[in-house]
This record gives C-alpha cells, structure tokens and sequence, in this order.
C-alpha cells in the first residue's frame, strides 16, 4: 500500500526528508506548498512533485496524507494548529511551538480531534539509538548510572555557512537558526534517545547564555550554549550540552556498573555503538582502550547516504505514523513524546542564569523498541 505526505514548507530541510523518501518507495509526496512560490516552483521541479496553490488546497487535495510540517519554527504553532483543526494528523519539524503554552495547546487539540502529532527529531527511531538501547535491556554495561550527551557543534559563526545550500538550492537560514537557537534546533536528537529508552525527566537542572554576541542578522538571538543535568523518574542522572561555540563533538557515553557505552555520531543512523569493559591493570583502573562493536545483527531500516553533516533517514517518523495507524496500535513518537520533549527542550533552552531547578508538568512513556530492536 503506498502511503500519502503533504510538505508544508520547502526550505532547506525540506531536501533531507525528500532525500529520505527516495529510499522509502511506499510514502509518496502528495502535494507541497511554500509561501515563497519561486521556491516552490524550484523545488517541485528538482523533485517531481506535485505544486499546490494554497494551504487550504494542499489540505483540501489529499484528505489522508499525513502533513509534513516543514515551515520555520516562528509558524509550527500556528500551520500545526491550523492542520489539526482540519483533522490532519502532523509531523512537525522542532520544535513542536515555541512556548510551552503552545505545545499544550497543540497537544489538546489533537487529542480532541482524536488525531496524532509527532514531533522531530525522529532519530530515536534509528539504528544506532535503537543497538544503545537493546544494549541496556540486556545489561551490557550493568546498570547505568550516568550519561554524558554532547551536541556541540563547532564556532559556527565563523564557518562558510553561507555557501551552504540545499540539493535544490535553499540557503542555509542561519538568522532563523541563530534567532531559534542551537538547544531548540539540536537537543531532541538525544533528549529524544533519552526518552524513548527511560521515559520522562523529572527535573531539568540547566544554565543557558549567548556567548557570542553580535551574531550576523537581525537579532534578538537565542542562547547558543546551554549545559542541562537531567534527573529522570527511571534512568541515571545525564548531562546534556548542546552549543555552536564548543569544538564539534556529537558522542554520548553510557557509564555503568561494569564499563561504558558509547555512540559518537547523533546525526548517523549507522554509528557504530561501543562498549569498553572496565578493568584495573596494574593497581590503575580503565576502561578497555579497545572497545567492542555492539551490533544487532540483523537488518534494520533503509539508511540514507550522507549528506552534509548528517547520514539520518528523517522519515523513519512518518514511515512510523503509517505503520501505527495501518496496524491500530499507539505510535512509538506519541503525543505525549512531542509534548514532553518540547517541554524538556524549552526548559533548558530558556534557563539563562538563575532558573534553578525546573519541575516538569508533562510526562511520557519509555518507547517499544523496533521490532528489530528486541
């Protein structure tokens, strides 16, 4: 059975999802619409697919696809509202709304509407968090008693960021990256593995600042560092770190009783995941300096090449939707994952200097892992 999405935006990550669909031959794109039409035009002819006039007619043409919504984080609230509102079911980039307030009101409607809405990242979905996680149900590393999570990014303002471009030729939008944040854009890909592997965080711990001034564009900017300590009602204590001043590093390490964990690629859904048994040579105890590959075995889910800094199918969350509502169970990206997530990300993004500790109001479940992934 082919299934149906709609593109609401097509801006440059709208390129990665479409990147994406060329290995997910059961989900084609019905329809897409931009508010830019020479965008639109430029895209649905790189692409083949099919321009829609209007929002109401990219709704209106395909009344079962589900929509992508792609638009820059300013319009999730209002484009996401509007698609539930037709009884849509939505995918929407990150974040799911700028403001918590937002998100629950998101998250209501679509639980009146009796629709679902799914939030990025959808990398919780992917190899690598998946072989992390069967490696934790099965006591690999003994029990976990804390976690270091990385998503710096390098001094992203000094780089070439303005020769980047999409496969058909979207500019990077790096005002809007600056003016979103790194924290909002980039925590979920691993808040998102946290989650799904020990469900919801009781407490968020966090510091968030604007450590380079006087970025290019039009302000105001977003915190571009913010260090967070996790307290979770069933999982260790993690520490999470996302920026674009800090020399690149993408690893999370997984410290448990008899050795560590350890991925070193966020944006791979291929990333080799490790173990390195602790030991003591000589009266001094280490870590194994010759870590093992902990691998599934088994097939898993169509990879995308890479592309950029990423090497990430982003429609394994969608392919996800589908498959929950062909087979009538709960979708492992639930309602309550986007809302909860969202609230996490925001707590840590807007710290600043004196939150303190932050007491979480909305909760999830830990997520079934992949059939391929038991």
């Amino acid at each position: 059975m082919t299934n149906q999405v709609c593109l609401l935006g097509c801006g440059f990550v709208a390129d990665l999802y479409m990147r994406s669909l060329q290995v997910m031959p059961r989900i084609k794109v019905a329809g897409v619409y931009d508010l830019n039409p020479d965008r639109l035009k430029t895209f649905c002819e790189f692409w083949k697919v099919p321009a829609k006039a209007s929002f109401d007619a990219l709704l209106a043409d395909a009344p079962n696809a589900i929509i992508l919504n792609l638009t820059n984080p300013s319009a999730h609230f209002e484009t996401t509202k509007a698609c539930l509102d037709a009884g849509r079911h939505v995918y929407s980039e990150k974040p799911l709304a700028m403001t918590v307030e937002d998100a629950k009101t998101l998250y209501d409607l679509a639980q009146a509407k009796g629709v679902m809405l799914a939030s990025a990242p959808c990398s919780s979905l992917g190899e690598a968090a998946q072989t992390l996680g069967h490696a934790l149900r099965n006591n690999v590393a003994g029990t976990p008693r804390a976690i270091y999570a990385e998503l710096d990014d390098g001094f992203i303002p000094q780089a070439a960021y303005k020769k980047w471009l999409s496969e058909s030729g979207a500019p990077w939008p790096y005002e809007d990256e600056f003016r979103v944040g790194c924290t909002l854009e980039h925590a979920g890909y691993y808040l998102g593995w946290l989650i799904s592997w020990f469900g919801p965080v009781r407490t968020v711990v966090a510091a968030s600042a604007e450590t380079i001034p006087n970025k290019e564009g039009a302000g105001p900017f977003a915190p571009d560092l913010s260090v967070a300590t996790l307290f979770f009602e069933n999982g260790p204590v993690t520490r999470l770190t996302c920026s674009i001043t800090a020399p690149h590093d993408h690893s999370i390490r997984i410290v448990g009783d008899k050795g560590v964990l350890a991925c070193r690629a966020a944006w791979d859904n291929a990333a080799k995941v490790t173990y390195a048994k602790r030991m003591t040579i000589r009266r001094r105890l280490l870590e194994n300096p010759f870590p093992r590959r902990v691998k599934l075995g088994q097939p898993t889910h169509p990879k995308v090449a890479r592309w950029g800094a990423a090497a990430m199918n982003f429609m394994l969350g969608p392919a996800e939707m589908f498959d929950a509502l062909a087979a009538d169970r709960p979708c492992r990206l639930s309602n309550e994952f986007a809302l909860h997530m969202t609230e996490v990300t925001l707590a840590i993004q807007n710290a600043g200097e004196h939150s303190g500790a932050q007491k979480m109001t909305t909760t999830c479940q830990a997520m079934e892992p992949m059939t391929w992934a038991q």
